[in-house]
């Protein structure tokens, strides 16, 4: 049995604003518009049901898109320990050795969160979780889950991670059997870009 998992990332928020580490904002009113603004194409969306990583920004973009989405914590983003809320130009200018450690070592967690490799794996995991249930799932996830989900199913090496762009509302389709994943970069949520059933 194939299963297809439609990844949508988040609307914005103040943290994709102003380059931030995501300290669980809200979505901007400009963000929760934009999300309101696409909900029939994430109608159009084949689902067997529908989760969100448990953050605000997630819940809220599945709620605005119409969606009956269960927070799933298997898709939470990376926890970003002591950098959770921080501008990323403050912490590169306060510790460069430390964010260029997290950017080279996948084993690496200077702010004493999650690893690049930690994540990787529970997002593996969450993958196979899905394929052993099967159907069709819409997922709004944190980016750095659509990044993760994007090389496991590639298997790709962990430096891969960083060279996946994810802009907001971004649809990412995986469809797969039997360990195998296929992946289909599908553009932005809205007319004309959402995903059509094999």
């Amino acid at each position: 049995m194939t299963t297809r998992v439609t990844l949508l990332s988040p609307s914005f928020d103040e943290a994709l604003r102003t380059v931030r580490f995501p300290a669980d904002e809200p979505l901007t009113p400009d963000g929760l518009r934009r999300a309101r603004a696409v909900r029939a194409a994430a109608a159009a969306l084949p689902a067997d049901r529908a989760l969100a990583s448990p953050s605000a920004r997630c819940r809220e973009t599945a709620e605005a898109l119409g969606l009956r989405a269960v927070p799933d914590a298997g898709a939470a983003g990376c926890a970003m320990g002591r950098w959770r809320g921080l501008a990323l130009e403050d912490v590169l200018a306060a510790e460069p050795a430390a964010v260029a450690a997290w950017l080279s070592d996948a084993d690496s967690a200077p702010h004493g969160g999650e690893t690049l490799a930690q994540l990787l794996g529970r997002v593996a995991d969450w993958l196979a979780g899905l394929a052993a249930e099967g159907g069709r799932v819409v997922a709004v996830v944190e980016p750095d889950v659509v990044r993760a989900s994007v090389a496991c199913a590639l298997g790709a090496p962990p430096s891969s991670f960083w060279r996946v762009d994810v802009p907001p509302l971004a649809v990412t389709v995986l469809s797969g059997r039997d360990g195998r994943w296929n992946v289909r970069m599908a553009g932005n949520l809205g007319p004309g870009t959402a995903p059509q059933a094999p």
